[in-house]
């Protein structure tokens, strides 16, 4: 598998039409926002990006909640519940600079529940283009620091378990390629378990079929380099990748853009050209709120077209 497992990814709630009161609900009140992936594609030996990262859905939970957040103030002195319920509305509309500034002061806290979202938060903040190098590298070893600790705290926390497995992957980027593929199993193993701690997390089941994927996708070449690197490279199928994306699509049907566009391009791999019609039309059709949703949909039908 080629360097980096698990590419950057910002938040995709709301990000192109502003927040606060703007913060629009997805498909009704019980709906959840999804992020947003950025893709890249580069060789093996240079860190070639393996497989996207879905993040947890969130709920965008009022204008209320909203108000408790100044726009220029960090809120302090709430109890518990009242912190977790705006960082999530926070996080849904993309404040992530705001979110960030919630959060850091639970920095020390041993509630795993401030801490995975700090690691989130962090993240977030890194992947912001105006982030210097610098801090961006500060900003990812301190993510995977706050999600370690939330999962030392609580090991029976899915999304502890998420983020420490995407975290992992982040501080890969510069730990080496030999690193990063070694990371490949343990991210693999902590996806498998907040699955199993939350067989309802559509966006897990995602990242681990974009996981099988990728590594059924690697070229022969590639496949030898990184046996050279790594005398056993993970290895897995496209029939393995299809079954957890349409286990994401049954536990939460037309959830995300790019899930529907992985079933297709899995059928067309697997040289199923009529149910690969089905799922990229189904992508296309998928209507567009967000930057990725436009992405997703252009390569969609730039796939339809290829297939005539």
């Amino acid at each position: 598998m080629a360097g980096r497992i698990i590419p950057r990814c910002v938040s995709r709630a709301l990000v192109e039409f502003g927040s606060g009161a703007n913060c629009v609900k997805s498909r009704g009140t019980n709906r959840n926002y999804w992020t947003a992936l950025r893709r890249t594609s580069t060789a093996l030996t240079s860190g070639r990006a393996a497989f996207l990262l879905g993040l947890p859905a969130l709920s965008c939970l009022g204008y209320a909640a909203y108000r408790k957040v100044q726009s220029s103030a960090v809120v302090c002195a709430l109890d518990r519940g009242e912190v977790l319920e705006q960082a999530d509305y926070l996080y849904s509309c993309a404040e992530t600079e705001k979110l960030y500034q919630l959060l850091v002061q639970y920095k020390d806290s041993n509630d795993a529940e401030f801490l995975w979202r700090l690691a989130r938060a962090s993240r977030d903040l890194s992947l912001l283009p105006n982030i210097e190098a610098g801090r961006k590298k500060q900003l990812t070893f301190e993510a995977f620091e706050y999600a370690k600790k939330a999962l030392e705290k609580d090991d029976l926390c899915s999304a502890a378990h998420k983020w420490y497995g995407v975290c992992l992957s982040d501080v890969g980027d510069y730990e080496g390629v030999k690193v990063k593929i070694g990371n490949s199993y343990i991210i693999r193993d902590h996806l498998e378990r907040a699955i199993e701690l939350n067989p309802k997390d559509a966006t897990s089941i995602h990242i681990l079929g974009y996981w099988c994927f990728a590594f059924a996708e690697l070229p022969w070449y590639q496949r030898k380099v990184a046996a050279v690197i790594f005398s056993s490279p993970p290895e897995s199928t496209y029939e393995e990748a299809l079954a957890f994306f349409l286990k994401a699509e049954e536990v939460d049907p037309n959830f995300y853009s790019k899930n529907l566009l992985m079933l297709g391009k899995t059928y067309l791999a697997m040289k199923d050209k009529e149910k690969a019609l089905l799922w990229l039309t189904k992508t296309k059709e998928y209507p567009a709120h967000t930057l990725e949703d436009k992405e997703v949909h252009k390569e969609a039908v730039d796939l339809l077209k290829k297939l005539g």
